[in-house]
């Protein structure tokens, strides 16, 4: 027994020895500053290099977090100062004088959102990369975390990470602590059991415990409807998943996956339009937890924390998600049926009518991730040419699959499922043919070849009318008005074209540009996007005078036909399939 006591305290006292710390605190949150103190023990190198991340998992794009970190120092066990260099500008290396090195810095962060830190007298809202150093060498190694709250403010901590006593929380490795989003606030809270696991819903906000009651049974039927898409929950790893919503004016609008948990941020109370506006988040972030956290593409494993990584599949992982994300409101009966099917033509229409199919398939727009999730740059892009959202494409392709599959009395669900029991609960990463082969598993390998050949690895759009006409919906173009083809907006009476042309459109043809300023319409002066709208009337030629870079120029612009279909439930359809569509959103 002796023996293995000693055994047992061994152990301890080497985990402890091999275990990284680090300290937050928010004196001076007022001015959006955190000082961070990290400890690690153990250092066996000559130095350490030490950085701060340049992505986040579940965002696809480089973001420089580095840059809101200044104060930097380093010391020994001794609080002797020791020498740092900087080698890049994300990372300062830290020479080793007696195998124990702290530093200590102050944070800068005041934006809250799914990626970088907000820190201010409201909240403390951190996103572990935006926050926190670390030490790639060491990325192996346990970490424990003390929270150091205002308790002025009456501070909570809110996050996935495990807690061990009082503001003290670990992780089992770098990644974890990096995927653990934080909120310390003074939050409300809500949680239901499902089959032994804890659901609980954080809410940062401004409103009634009435309302959060009124939004949290929503959030409840959101999870049991998702549930039953997969047929079970995964196993959460410390048996609880928990949203960490921050409903707030000083936030920005937002929603992030992490693997037992989700950030959810808006502007939008849930007084102010937010119970509607802000259950859409819930629903896609929530589905994630199948789809993307175990559902995963293999081009996103390992996530890299010093580069992006680019992935093939984000018209299945974010796309498909997109598209259950409204199906599962109506199927919880958070959004009335014809709300849902009318709400398909905004999506239907940006995917249909975009001239990028010329230069990208799905894949290939997955690939431009890096450049469009929430990364930034100072060039002008031509995006509303060459660019469809994988979101939203990957949308009306799962909506095109499931009705595909649905005439062969199959459906999407169950292809998710066997998606989740090959990939998910194994958690094994897949790619692009791995999606086909179990589609050909599935629906059979012509109806799977069919689908990935005409578009996935081209460009080319389903029969939708042929496919909303089998469960009892319509598919109509919206009227014959003329088209000018352009974002108009108006400034001090003066009309400019606010984006890029879209390429085959009136504007365009007319040789018409962003930033070009519309004069006169015929000779007539306007003031106005309504007065250019009620002069294409008849579909006559136009003869437009614009401004550009201060030159007068005139050009001809003849009106085409409004490009945009409505969607919305056929009174006439036949029985059999009102049967298909009432299958397809009804409650599960």
């Amino acid at each position: 027994m002796k023996k293995i006591l000693i055994l047992f305290l061994f152990v301890g006292f080497n985990l402890a020895a091999q275990t990284n710390t680090y300290e937050i605190s928010f004196e001076n949150a007022a001015h959006h500053e955190a000082v961070i103190k990290a400890h690690f023990p153990n250092v066996k190198s000559r130095d350490l290099t030490v950085r701060m991340s340049r992505s986040s998992p579940g965002r696809y794009a480089l973001h420089e977090f580095a840059k809101n970190v200044y104060g930097f120092k380093a010391t020994n066990s001794k609080g002797e100062e020791l020498d740092f260099t900087r080698t890049d500008p994300y990372s300062w290396k830290v020479q080793n004088t007696d195998g124990e090195i702290n530093i200590e810095y102050i944070l800068f962060g005041n934006r809250g959102d799914g990626t970088y830190s907000q820190i201010d007298e409201t909240h403390a809202h951190l996103n572990i990369p935006a926050t926190f150093m670390y030490a790639e060498d060491l990325k192996d190694r346990p970490i424990e975390v003390d929270f150091d709250l205002r308790e002025d403010l009456d501070w909570k901590v809110a996050t996935q990470l495990k807690k061990i006593s009082g503001t003290k929380y670990s992780a089992p490795d770098l990644y974890y602590f990096m995927d653990s989003p934080t909120e310390i606030s003074n939050w409300s809270e809500r949680e239901f059991e499902v089959d032994g696991q804890t659901i609980k819903f954080v809410l940062h906000h401004l409103g009634t415990e009435e309302e959060l009651d009124q939004y949290f049974d929503q959030v409840q039927k959101i999870v049991l409807q998702e549930k039953q898409v997969y047929g079970e929950l995964p196993d959460y790893d410390y048996g609880e998943y928990v949203f960490l919503a921050c409903y707030l004016i000083n936030a920005s609008g937002d929603g992030m996956e992490h693997r037992n948990s989700t950030i959810l941020t808006s502007t939008r109370s849930l007084e102010n339009g937010g119970m509607k506006g802000n259950i859409g988040t819930v629903a896609h972030e929530f589905f994630h937890c199948w789809n993307v956290e175990r559902i995963r593409p293999e081009g996103l494993e390992p996530f890299n924390f010093s580069e992006t990584n680019m992935s093939d599949c984000l018209w299945f992982a974010e796309g498909f998600t997109s598209y259950y994300d409204g199906l599962i409101r109506a199927r919880a009966g958070i959004t009335e049926n014809e709300d849902y099917i009318n709400g398909l033509a905004g999506t239907f229409n940006y995917v249909w009518n975009s001239p990028a199919h010329e230069y990208f398939n799905p894949i290939e727009m997955s690939n431009q991730a890096p450049f469009v999730d929430a990364a930034t740059s100072v060039d002008p892009t031509n995006r509303e040419n060459m660019f469809i959202s994988y979101y939203s494409y990957g949308s009306v392709l799962g909506l095109a699959l499931d009705l595909s599959l649905r005439e062969k009395e199959l459906n999407l669900d169950d292809f998710m499922k066997k998606m989740w029991n090959k990939y998910g609960k194994t958690e094994v990463a897949y790619d692009v043919e791995d999606i086909q082969q179990t589609l050909s598993d599935y629906a059979g390998k012509e109806f799977a070849d069919n689908f990935f050949s005409n578009y996935i690895y081209e460009s080319e759009m389903p029969n939708y009318q042929e496919l909303l006409s089998s469960v009892g919906v319509k598919l109509e173009q919206k009227n014959d008005d003329p088209y000018f083809g352009a974002r108009l907006t108006t400034k001090d009476s003066t009309v400019y074209i606010s984006g890029n042309t879209v390429k085959g459109s009136p504007a365009y043809e007319a040789g018409l540009d962003k930033g070009d300023e519309i004069v006169s319409v015929n000779g007539k002066i306007v003031t106005s996007e309504e007065e250019i709208q009620e002069m294409m009337t008849g579909n006559q030629n136009l003869k437009i005078t614009f401004r550009r870079y201060d030159k007068e120029q005139t050009t001809e612009l003849k009106p085409g036909k409004n490009p945009e279909y409505t969607i919305s439930i056929d009174g006439n359809a036949k029985k059999e399939a009102v049967k298909k569509r009432e299958a397809w959103l009804a409650k599960k």
